[in-house]
């Protein structure tokens, strides 16, 4: 797993910061459970709703990535797309 690289509290930094998908929505979950807690200063709930935007922002461009990967994997030989509905397999009752 990819490691966060620790800056300065409050700080800003332009490198982009190396962490997985998975932590990236865990982060913005443990903002949110501490922004609706109540407890924080203005000031602090200002720097953590920063935080989120940051983060979804950055979700929201791996997710774009993933999208174009997807469809570049599943580009027909003519250049056409080869896109079909996902579909969940079926889970059969009688394995239960």
């Amino acid at each position: 797993m990819a490691e966060r690289r620790q800056r300065p509290k409050g700080q800003q930094s332009d490198e982009t910061e190396t962490v997985d998908f998975a932590t990236t929505l865990e982060c913005l979950e443990r903002l949110v459970e501490r922004l609706e807690s109540g407890e924080l200063s203005l000031e602090a709930s200002l720097a953590a709703f920063e935080e989120g935007i940051r983060l979804t922002r950055d979700a929201q461009r791996r997710l774009d990535e993933a999208e174009l990967r997807v469809r570049t994997l599943t580009e027909g030989e003519e250049g056409g797309m080869a896109l079909a509905p996902f579909a969940a397999p079926m889970e059969d009752d009688s394995e239960r």
